[in-house]
């Protein structure tokens, strides 16, 4: 069963949709516009409390992360510190999705739903937040390793490289730049990091940043590899940036039966980072930083 949510707190829309109607193309939570966030008003507040409390959420996540712990556990402790703030866990009943926050370990790349296995001291696990707060999401990741003393150093140059490769996609950003540059940006540090060490990784294809705002998932789309996708970025956009970076050549996953959590086709271990971020007048604000 689903964590039970106080009725005062508000909901995002898809709430109460049903998986059948997302499998039937439903859009329960619809967007329509440019998606912009207008600067200097109500609404670039929102954003950045709902990015705040995200932020504070996975920093809470983070002091949770030790061995014998099970992904269950703490997504039931993120649950309450969410719902304790009068936000909503935007992963809640997303298109069926059945926890409050994503975990994906060693080789999964994304959208591992909590469960009952304990962690071990050689783990790493993604923590994957977003919290909807008066209306806005704010979306934020990181990856940790359970015992960093426990963990090979492949596993620490793979963890090392992901944060280089964010702050890379974070600092291709700016009115004015193409959003094809961020993906450049990625590609150009995991290449550096992985001559430094010897060690092939490549970033994950199939997964994308995204605008986020008053809806949890919507243009413009955030390619994190080489691409020649159009547009350029302006005051106002709003979105993720999030690079998925997998040990080994093969970025490819295959999706469980769960319809939700996607493993490397060869278990090699991944990583990922996220931020929100708004594009303003003279720069990029990382909200979630």
């Amino acid at each position: 069963m689903p964590h039970p949510v106080p009725q005062h707190i508000r909901r995002p829309p898809y709430v109460g949709k049903s998986q059948d109607q997302a499998e039937d193309g439903f859009n329960g939570d619809p967007w329509e516009g440019d998606g912009l966030i207008k600067l200097g008003t109500e609404e670039e507040r929102r954003m950045r409390r709902a990015a705040s409390l995200a932020k504070d959420v996975l920093t809470y996540a983070g002091d949770l992360v030790k061995p014998g712990t099970t992904t269950a556990e703490i997504d039931s402790l993120i649950h309450q510190y969410i719902i304790s703030h009068n936000a909503y866990p935007s992963p809640l009943l997303y298109s069926g999705f059945p926890k409050s926050c994503c975990t994906s370990v060693n080789n999964i790349i994304v959208h591992g739903i909590p469960d009952d296995r304990p962690l071990q001291p050689t783990d790493l696990v993604n923590i994957d937040i977003t919290v909807y707060l008066d209306g806005y999401h704010g979306d934020t990741s990181r990856t940790f390793a359970l015992s960093p003393s426990s963990l090979d150093a492949p596993g620490a140059h793979l963890l090392a490289t992901t944060e280089l490769a964010l702050n890379a996609g974070i600092a291709a950003c700016g009115p004015g730049r193409p959003f094809k540059d961020i993906g450049r940006a990625v590609h150009a540090c995991v290449e550096r990091e992985s001559r430094a060490r010897g060690m092939q990784m490549c970033i994950s294809t199939q997964f994308t940043g995204h605008g986020i705002g008053t809806v949890f998932h919507r243009p413009p789309w955030i390619l994190h590899h080489l691409n020649d996708e159009p547009g350029v970025m302006v005051p106002g956009h709003c979105f993720t940036i999030e690079p998925a970076i997998i040990q080994g050549t093969n970025p490819r996953g295959w999706i469980f039966p769960d319809g939700w959590t996607t493993s490397t086709e060869n278990c090699a271990r991944a990583a990922q980072a996220e931020h929100t971020v708004l594009i303003t007048y003279d720069g990029v604000d990382v909200l979630t930083g």
